[in-house]
């Protein structure tokens, strides 16, 4: 890996905020967690695009998937170093219109561009001020969500329009329509899951076990070593692992098909394949802009995803959920695969809640959610907007 790599991508309070606002809660009382840890003085970064109505009724919350960040639409500029994930999706005259609706992006809990995550300051104790590292608690899905909630109490927003997001922010999704039915008038779930599958399971095992085993991950405490001497390695093969899933044999076979990167006239070990140093710099690309705990931390925290979890069963859990529901899956996508957005619709189906399945068809795989825009921005638009006059009533 390159020397230069910084030992975490993390935001770090003192760097640019760029469009970043900061939400603040657990400041007079500990917030106590789903698996029994807790956290206190918890921030939640987030951004907004368009204007927030009079009576808070065209708030959209848009929920990232793994790696993303706050920073769902616009350019680069300090403190942004990549466009926006869904720049094509969010905008005006785009499928989630800010020329309509006021939309917000909300980093999650345990994330590393601006909320409280492994890498953030601890603010209290004898150790305020240096990193939580391996100090940090694990959380789940619901403590997103529930975090969440403070971004809308500041912004004034006592019910979201819609919830929208793919893959984990699917995942948040479906708590939010689970956990807080009365403030949700509709619920856009996409390449998600109720729960996640053993296969998904093994495959975030296999990364974080990567980070685990690299020696400069030094049992989660880091973040005082200089640039180079990070965990960027075992991020990297975490990062590689996770990008076979996110893309169909198809797309590799025809992008990459046998090519080589060094002539195979005699072999060695280490000769590689034209895909091998695609999933290398994706790897170094993810070091340049991520923290290894956070992704040990998001990736346990989607291994735990299970709405049944304490509701007795799945139908029960969904049987919650009241608000118009889009589901939408991809065909193409071997890591959610479809059959598990066509339960989610097919039980709301069931108990009477209006659910649409829209599918993508897609070679590019799970990751078709953020490059086919043009698929997935029409049933999307015509799904806001027929909420939108719906009325505040409905849904």
């Amino acid at each position: 890996m390159p020397a230069t790599l910084p030992v975490t991508g993390a935001w770090r309070p003192g760097d640019p905020p760029g469009r970043r606002r900061f939400a603040r809660l657990a400041t007079d009382r500990p917030f106590v967690l789903e698996g029994g840890g807790q956290l206190g003085d918890i921030t939640i970064a987030y951004e907004t695009w368009g204007e927030l109505a009079a009576d808070g009724d065209n708030a959209i919350l848009v929920c990232h998937a793994l790696t993303g960040d706050t920073h769902a639409a616009g350019g680069v500029s300090a403190g942004h170093a990549a466009p926006g994930w869904w720049d094509g999706l969010i905008g005006p005259g785009h499928a989630i219109d800010t020329d309509r609706w006021f939309v917000v992006c909300a980093n999650v809990l345990g994330g590393c561009q601006g909320s409280t995550g492994p890498a953030s300051p601890r603010g209290s104790g004898p150790l305020a001020g240096h990193p939580y590292g391996s100090a940090f608690p694990v959380v789940s899905i619901r403590d997103m969500v529930r975090t969440q909630t403070a971004v809308a109490r500041d912004l004034g927003v006592a019910r979201w329009l819609s919830v929208i997001g793919g893959s984990m922010g699917g995942m948040q999704v479906l708590e939010w329509g689970v956990m807080f039915p009365e403030r949700v008038r509709s619920l856009v779930s996409i390449a998600t899951a109720a729960a996640a599958s053993a296969q998904q399971i093994a495959f975030g095992s296999a990364g974080r076990k990567a980070i685990r085993l690299d020696p400069r991950w030094r049992g989660g405490d880091y973040y005082d070593a200089g640039p180079g001497d990070g965990p960027t390695e075992g991020l990297s093969i975490a990062r590689s692992i996770a990008q076979i899933t996110y893309r169909s044999d198809d797309v590799f076979t025809d992008r990459f098909g046998r090519e080589v990167v060094e002539p195979l006239d005699g072999f060695s070990l280490w000769q590689r394949f034209q895909v091998e140093r695609y999933l290398e710099y994706h790897g170094t690309k993810l070091a340049r802009r991520f923290d290894a705990n956070s992704y040990l931390h998001l990736t346990k925290a989607m291994d735990l995803h299970d709405l049944a979890r304490g509701r007795g069963g799945i139908e029960e859990a969904l049987d919650r959920i009241s608000a118009p529901t889009l589901v939408v899956g991809i065909s193409s996508d071997t890591l959610y695969p479809t059959y598990q957005q066509r339960l989610v619709c097919e039980v709301l189906a069931q108990r009477g809640i209006p659910c649409d399945y829209v599918e993508i068809d897609s070679r590019h795989g799970h990751d078709a959610f953020i490059i086919d825009l043009d698929q997935l921005g029409p049933p999307l638009a015509q799904f806001l907007s027929d909420v939108d006059k719906a009325g505040p009533g409905h849904g």
